[in-house]
Order: structure tokens, then sequence, then C-alpha cells
């Protein structure tokens, strides 16, 4: 009986793994062939490097350096250890490292233009951020010409201006315009022609300096001719535009995408509808995206967004 339990108390301790801690010190010592080294790295001391070897010999039942006034070199045993050793905690690291990278979460900065940030994109943010925690997206509120190496890796842009051949761009939507107003407004601003609805020669238009060419620009699309216009009002941002035709003070040409909100909560209406103007709403990037990174997740979502 006595025999029996003495041979399972070998058995055990025969198919037990040595200590990770004495395994780390060996590893190191055995790298440096130094004792003090080791601990300097370990920030241990140089007694407790060696106490580890020692219970680590003991326990394998080998020698496992041979010392040599103050430097230690392996024995065969020892170098057979330190391969396998050294294989194993390079690969515990490896893998550490890359689940601590997967852990934190992805982050890119995101540039878009502040009209279109402010009343199409951040409305919408929460239901990102919602489907995708894992990725840390800074929205930025930015326009026209951009250089990515200024901390930048993704950027929405109309192309309403030329940019690097070289940059990889992914059409979001076209651009899509239309004189908007607030809804009791459509009589007095908006008359009933032979052709149907038609915009009232007095009607007040509502300007912006930032696209100056709005109103003629549409006209244009529409197939409509120049016309004088009424009493009107120039905005320092497009926003102003927009929130002085919700105000009622007249029409301002909307872009679809500015203003599909406002139309669908009754806030403004839209009675001739919008077209097309030319121009179309992009994701620019330095390349095109890998596959399952952030930038491949969140250009999906986008074009989700407008299908």
């Amino acid at each position: 009986m006595i025999s029996d339990m003495n041979g399972e108390k070998n058995s055990q301790k025969t198919l037990s793994l040595p200590s990770l801690t004495a395994l780390r010190c060996f590893e190191v010592a055995a790298r440096t062939e130094h004792f003090g080294r080791a601990a300097d790295e370990l920030h241990l001391t140089h007694g407790a490097i060696s106490r580890a070897v020692r219970l680590l010999e003991e326990d394998l039942g080998v020698s496992l350096f041979e010392r040599r006034q103050r430097r230690v070199f392996l024995t065969e045993a020892g170098d057979r250890l330190y391969q396998v050793v050294r294989e194993g905690l390079g690969q515990i690291r490896e893998t550490a490292q890359a689940l601590r990278q997967q852990s934190r979460p992805q982050s890119l900065v995101l540039s878009c233009e502040p009209t279109l940030l402010m009343r199409w994109l951040i409305p919408r943010w929460p239901a990102f951020q919602a489907l995708h925690p894992e990725l840390d997206v800074h929205l930025m509120a930015g326009g026209g010409a951009l250089s990515f190496g200024s901390g930048i890796d993704l950027a929405i842009r109309r192309n309403d201006f030329d940019w690097p051949e070289d940059l990889h761009s992914q059409l979001l939507f076209e651009e899509l315009t239309g004189p908007v107003c607030q809804p009791g407004k459509v009589a007095q601003f908006f008359a009933q022609e032979e052709a149907g609805l038609a915009l009232h020669h007095a009607a007040p238009r509502l300007h912006t300096k930032t696209r100056p060419d709005a109103w003629q620009a549409w006209l244009q699309h529409a197939g409509q001719p120049a016309s004088d216009e009424g009493a009107g009002q120039t905005f320092e941002h497009f926003y102003f535009s927009l929130q002085a035709a919700v105000a009622g003070l007249g029409v301002a040409i909307g872009p679809y995408r500015l203003v599909c909100d406002d139309v669908a909560a009754g806030l403004l209406a839209a009675p001739l509808g919008f077209i097309p103007d030319g121009t179309g709403y992009h994701l620019l990037a330095p390349a095109p995206p890998e596959p399952g990174s952030a930038h491949e997740t969140l250009a999906n979502w986008l074009h989700g967004l407008v299908r």
C-alpha cells in the first residue's frame, strides 16, 4: 500500500510542470549567461535568481549550468531545456500581444464636412456605435483639401474640388438638391402654374457664402431660366440658411441628405422635390481598405445608410 502511494506521488511529480517563475528566471539567465544581469532584467535580487535555478535543477534532477567564476554556461541538459523554454515563452509573448491588440478598440479619425456631419452623420452615429463598440472612431469637422499626414485617417468630401489621383475614393451618394421652406409657407412662396407648382418670383431666397452659386446651379439643372430674385438674405454658413428656412424666413436650396430628417419631421417641405446637381460625396482614404479592417467596417456601414 505504501509502495503504491509513493509510486502515485512520483508519477504526479513526473507529469507536473516546473514553476513558470523558475523557468522565466532560467531563460533570462541562460540568455544573458549571468545571474546578475538576469536579476536586473527581471527586477529581482541575484539570490532570487540563484534560488530559482537551484530549485529547477532539483525538480528536474539535472545540472543546468556550469559556473565559472562570475559567468554561467549551459550544460547539455540546460541547452536542451533552454531551446524549448525560449520557444514556448516566445509563443506566449506573441499570443499575449495579439490578444491585447485584439481587445483594444481599433481607432480611426474621420473628417467630414461640417454641415453633413451635424445634420446627417451625427444623428445616425449612435447606431454605428451600438453595432461596433469595438471601434473607436473620432469624428472631426473639416471641408475642402486635406492631408492624411495630419492625423486624419478617412474623410468624407463632396467632389467640388480636385483631390490627388492616388487617393482611394468610394462614392457614398449623389448630391440631390431642391428648394425647401417651412411647410406653412408653401402657399406663399410657391405658385400653381399650368406646368405645375413653381417658385413664386417674389419668394425670398436664402443664400450662403459657402455655396454662393447654389441657386443658379439648381435653376440650371432643373431646366429653369434664371429669374429676378425677390428679397432675400445671405448667411455666413450653409447650416444657417437651412435654419432660416425652418424659421420661415424664405426658401433655401437644400441638399437632400442635409434636410431629409427635417422633411420627415415636418419642419421643412420640398415642394419641387430633389434633383442631382452633378456632384457627390465620397469616402477618401490613402489606400483601399484591408479586409476586416475598421476602414472596411465603416465604409460598409456608410454605404448601408444610403442604399
